[in-house]
């Protein structure tokens, strides 16, 4: 375990194992560009997960822009220069800066196939390989391409989605994955899991929405398992009342966005969610109560 750990990179990646090795002992500082930490994620949660994040002793630097990182054989440390900031020492430096598809070499150019300017490989609705100038011209027979080399996020239960997708497509003709509907899970403790439209996308729409949160300080399951930091925040749209995003912090949070997942699929509304029973106690009931808050009704708070 290093002594003073440098993360270069405040995403999901890097506060995942930020945070593992700040359990573990070390002396965690990260570093990153932006103001905020977790980009993409719902920024009023990222905001919380952020203080938390302090509490445990882990220390940011937002708006820090890594100019190097080398090691010196003479000290015996590594030393990380910002621009407009003193050099950081620290034993080990760990750059989490974004994820690229390993997709080089594979001979594309073979079957009359390029890269899209972000590195991923083109594809039609049924994942076949298409020409990426031209999608809708001469398909490669036989060829197919799923998971973190395509378009969508990079996880790996989405590339589980694409691949039954892409099967089905072959045998049955009809294949789909709907990836405004692929639940994301940071994995930090607290853990943070979302699905569906943050709030802040839907204020760039200028989409009409209400929101409910429920804090897990007020679950009974939370307070049994001494875990009580974070909340469930639903938005729902404002007319219809259909779920349009669930973003949760706190416990068991990749396991609570399922039901999440699933109701949005089956386009839930709020009410539909709040009207569901939910066994007490269990963290569950935090979503229920979210729901119920969208209206201001929840039982517990």
């Amino acid at each position: 375990v290093p002594q003073h750990l440098v993360v270069v990179g405040g995403g999901y990646i890097g506060m995942e194992l930020g945070s593992v090795w700040n359990r573990l002992g070390a002396k965690v500082t990260v570093l990153e560009f932006l103001d905020r930490i977790l980009p993409g994620t719902d920024n009023e949660l990222a905001g919380e997960a952020l203080k938390l994040f302090q509490k445990q002793g882990i220390e940011f630097r937002l708006g820090s822009r890594v100019t190097s990182a080398k090691f010196d054989a003479a000290q015996n440390v590594c030393i990380v220069q910002c621009a407009d900031a003193e050099p950081i020492q620290c034993d080990r430096v760990l750059v989490a800066v974004g994820r690229t598809p390993a997709t080089q070499d594979l001979g594309l150019e073979t079957v009359g196939a390029s890269l899209d300017p972000k590195g991923r490989i083109p594809v039609d609705d049924h994942f076949r390989i298409t020409p990426h100038s031209s999608p809708l011209t001469t398909h490669s027979p036989g060829l197919y391409a799923i998971g973190d080399c395509i378009h969508g996020p990079m996880l790996a239960h989405k590339a589980e989605e694409d691949g039954v997708a892409c099967v089905e497509g072959i045998v049955t003709g009809y294949g789909h994955v709907d990836y405004n509907l692929v639940p994301s899970v940071i994995y930090t403790h607290p853990e943070i899991a979302a699905v569906g439209k943050t709030e802040d996308q839907l204020q760039a729409e200028g989409t009409p929405y209400r929101k409910g949160t429920f804090p897990f300080r007020a679950n009974g399951r939370a307070r049994t398992l001494a875990d009580m930091d974070g909340k469930v925040k639903i938005l729902a749209h404002q007319q219809t009342d259909r779920v349009l995003g669930v973003h949760i912090l706190g416990p068991r949070a990749g396991d609570l966005i399922a039901e999440a997942a699933a109701a949005m699929a089956f386009g839930a509304s709020s009410e539909d969610i709040a009207r569901t029973c939910h066994a007490h106690p269990t963290l569950s009931e935090a979503v229920k109560e979210a729901a119920l808050a969208v209206d201001n009704r929840t039982l517990n708070l």
